[in-house]
């Protein structure tokens, strides 16, 4: 990096904070008032929190996401019985101090739960800094590095050419990058209820076999690279079904497809595998879903063991940890892939979005569509166009929320029975996602 491009890189955040400095010059300190949970449904769909942070100044306040969509109820309860107490007459303008604060407070860092309320608080900070600030965060956060955000597909079929024209169909919408999966998680590794060698008695549903599934796989690709050519970057999605040994054969035979990048080859506890992976194959690996801890993360961006991180921004402390991991993979090479999910809420979204759009180490952000609903719950929702997310460019974060609607769709329990996480194998024992 040249001399005055390090320069002005340092000089971006500066001069957004000087621009802060002057429109809030001679204003009271604003300190936390009140702290309002809004679960909901989302129209029936979903399981979303948000926190409204309101503050001192009538009428400011800030939105931020700790949605979870497996303890969407105990988010809620944490939130009412420990942190909002606890919250009530900080310093708003003072983030980073309150994101440390707030980090020590259960003793215990990095849990689920703490870290979903955590990126709470932090969202909502940044977006009253850039309502009263008059900016939106990506200016506070450095300003534009790029136009818009580009995001990936995801494309399904039961069979290939159903997969084959799902693609294509993203394709033509404008989509550069697009994630194929051949009958969902686990499709092409799946064996129908009843068939196949199992126990006498016990579990006869459908079942996931992972030699099946690293021999199907890499001819889903052969096929798709046939049918659409190079051009499209294509993505898959493992969701960590695989034995360690069978995830490095799995990268291995895809390495001919140039894969944009596999997604979750390995299971959170064995990471060290990917060691293995660089060793004999060039596929990029894309990890980070189920993270929660930095000591998960840090050794496999600075040993340079995977080329795209996938956390989630509400489960890995916010925008400031967002931009400290951006940081991160920027100096060892590596990309950020924002996690999103069908179960992501617009604001997490838009928290995503904001640093996508101010770092140099951005790869791709994951699609997620919303339906009208959300858009009329949640004004400012962003826009999804030609394989490209558009904010509002309103100050803060850009989005607000109508409680009224979001009460007349409240939270409900999810309904019980095993779920997508709990895939069984030939013999009834759990595969881990």
């Amino acid at each position: 990096m040249l001399r005055r491009d390090l320069l002005a890189t340092l000089a971006a955040p500066l001069a957004a904070t000087a621009q802060e400095v002057n429109r809030t010059r001679g204003l009271p300190p604003l300190t936390i008032k009140n702290v309002r949970i809004i679960p909901t449904s989302g129209g029936g769909r979903y399981q979303w929190v948000f926190v409204k942070i309101e503050t001192s100044e009538p009428g400011l306040y800030g939105l931020g996401s700790a949605s979870n969509v497996n303890n969407a109820f105990s988010v809620v309860s944490a939130i009412e019985k420990h942190y909002a107490p606890f919250w009530i007459g900080k310093d708003v303008a003072r983030i980073e101090d309150n994101w440390q604060n707030t980090h020590v407070r259960s003793y215990w860092r990095n849990g689920t739960i703490h870290n979903n309320v955590l990126s709470a608080l932090d969202m909502a900070l940044w977006d009253i800094k850039g309502k009263r600030a008059g900016m939106p965060v990506y200016d506070l956060l450095g300003g534009k590095a790029r136009d818009a955000v580009p995001m990936y597909a995801h494309a399904d079929g039961r069979d290939l050419n159903a997969l084959t024209e799902s693609a294509r169909k993203y394709i033509e919408e404008g989509y550069r990058h697009v994630r194929v999966q051949l009958g969902g998680y686990g499709g092409g590794g799946m064996i129908a209820p009843g068939q196949g060698s199992r126990p006498a008695t016990g579990f006869r549903g459908v079942a996931f076999d992972e030699e099946l599934y690293v021999d199907v796989i890499p001819k889903m690709f052969e096929h798709l690279r046939v049918k659409l050519g190079n051009d499209v970057k294509l993505c898959h999605d493992v969701h960590e079904h695989l034995t360690p040994i069978m995830a490095v054969e799995l990268s291995k035979r895809c390495e001919p497809y140039r894969l944009f990048f596999l997604e979750d080859v390995l299971a959170p506890e064995q990471i060290q595998w990917f060691r293995n992976i660089r060793q004999v194959c060039t596929t990029p690996m894309a990890m980070g879903e189920l993270f929660t801890h930095p000591l998960e993360w840090v050794p496999l961006i600075s040993e340079r063991l995977i080329d795209f991180f996938r956390g989630r921004v509400s489960q890995i402390g916010g925008i400031t940890a967002a931009k400290k991991v951006a940081a991160l993979c920027e100096t060892f090479g590596c990309r950020t892939a924002f996690q999103e999910g069908g179960d992501n809420d617009p604001v997490n979204q838009l928290a995503a979005y904001h640093v996508d759009l101010s770092i140099s180490s951005f790869g791709i952000q994951e699609e997620n569509h919303f339906p009208r609903i959300v858009h009329d719950m949640l004004p400012g929702t962003a826009v999804l166009k030609g394989g490209y997310l558009y904010g509002s460019d309103k100050p803060g974060l850009g989005i607000e929320i109508n409680e009224a609607l979001a009460a007349k769709h409240p939270l409900v329990p999810p309904p019980g029975g095993d779920s997508w996480t709990t895939v069984r194998g030939m013999d009834g024992s759990l595969v881990k996602p």
